[in-house]
């Protein structure tokens, strides 16, 4: 009931803007497609203007941010707002868990202008500016994939594109038994992936190096959630005997998509981009172009060009160590730090070798917890004290 009332909320605002004009400066080079990424606290209470007893109307200023075109899928798609505000928040509690023990973990800021929803190192082409592109792109795939399989967006439902093939399998020959067929309701990967190009790359035209970039990091997070679809099945039969199982195709738990596109951050290549424009002339301008079909080089010529699901940048990233007001770098200084590790969390590399502070805390924590049969789990509560380790 309650997201019934958001999604009629959420058209009437829409409808009120009809095809308002956001006029927004954008700096040459960084590309236009990341202001959506305010909308991730369309959700939130105070965003939501009581009008009459159960009614409420979602301000207007939350959607602003969006493009023509991506307003326009909106109202084409009924419920499709709430899935890709749930994807944007999916995207920054992944990014900060991924990133909690770096010096920059992805801190956000708390206002609607989505392109400084992550601060100004977006201006910059660097790892994690690539990293931020990927995930949110991954996360509005997965979450309007969910969204169609469990109804919420009234334009998708279910795929049932496989159960045209090997709905009937035959029995075993040995056992009798019919091994599996397709049914069920699968996650609806193929619309999440095509809302998600249409809605995230929107404004991105691939005309220049970091237009380029951004379609390519915005590519890799989809491929990512699509590659790992996995085959879930139920037994049927009398007493468990599974004479059949029926099977259908899962999104993976994000936690998944987060961890392997940190490894590519990690792995990330940095890249030179030729333009095929420039190099044949202007006969190819008065063609369509494919933004997604780029010249991908390595800067290191002796490094291999980046695969489809490889993350890529162009500048090299920041220290992150000191503030840094004019790229929104907030700096390590009283950040929590592991006085044992050797790691990135680790009080030398975390305080880049600036010192730290020790102070003994009390902290409570539930400790001595036993299984009681059945089913609850009894725990005590303990005082600890504990070292706590400050970068100066």
């Amino acid at each position: 009931m309650w997201s019934r009332i958001l999604r009629v909320a959420m058209l009437t605002a829409l409808w009120g803007l009809g095809d308002l004009q956001v006029t927004t400066t954008v700096k040459p080079g960084r590309g236009k497609g990341s202001n959506w990424w305010g909308i991730a606290k369309a959700g939130e209470p105070n965003n939501l203007i009581p009008r009459s007893p159960g009614m409420v109307y979602m301000d207007p200023s939350v959607l602003t941010n969006l493009r023509k075109k991506q307003k326009r899928l909106v109202r084409e798609n009924p419920g499709v707002f709430l899935a890709v505000s749930k994807g944007a928040n999916m995207a920054i509690q992944e990014c900060q868990h991924q990133f909690k023990n770096r010096r920059w973990n992805c801190s956000t800021r708390n206002f609607f202008r989505g392109k400084n929803l992550f601060g100004k190192i977006v201006d910059k082409g660097c790892r994690e500016t690539a990293f931020i592109y990927a995930i949110t792109s991954a996360a509005v795939t997965h979450a309007v994939a969910r969204g169609c399989s469990e109804g919420s967006i009234e334009s998708c439902t279910c795929d049932y594109s496989h159960q045209g093939r090997g709905t009937h399998v035959p029995p075993n020959a040995v056992t009798g038994i019919r091994d599996w067929e397709w049914g069920g309701c699968s996650d609806n990967i193929g619309f999440g992936y095509k809302f998600s190009r249409e809605f995230v790359d929107a404004g991105e035209k691939g005309r220049n190096v970091r237009e380029k970039m951004n379609l390519h990091n915005n590519e890799a997070g989809r491929a990512h959630v699509a590659s790992e679809m996995r085959q879930e099945c139920k037994c049927h039969g009398m007493s468990g005997s599974c004479t059949t199982r029926t099977c259908w195709m899962r999104l993976p738990n994000f936690r998944v998509v987060g961890d392997n596109l940190k490894d590519k951050f990690d792995g990330a290549s940095r890249i030179l981009v030729t333009n095929a424009e420039s190099e044949t002339g202007k006969g190819l301008s008065r063609r369509k172009r494919n933004r997604y079909k780029s010249n991908l080089l390595p800067h290191n010529p002796e490094h291999k060009p980046p695969g489809s699901m490889d993350l890529v940048y162009m500048d090299p990233s920041p220290p992150f160590c000191e503030k840094n007001p004019q790229l929104g770098i907030l700096g390590t200084s009283g950040r929590m730090c592991n006085e044992t590790s050797i790691g990135l969390d680790g009080c030398d590399l975390m305080c880049c070798s600036r010192g730290y502070r020790t102070q003994e805390m009390i902290v409570i924590e539930r400790c001595g917890c036993t299984f009681q049969w059945c089913c609850e789990v009894k725990c005590n509560i303990c005082r600890i004290k504990k070292n706590i380790h400050t970068c100066l």
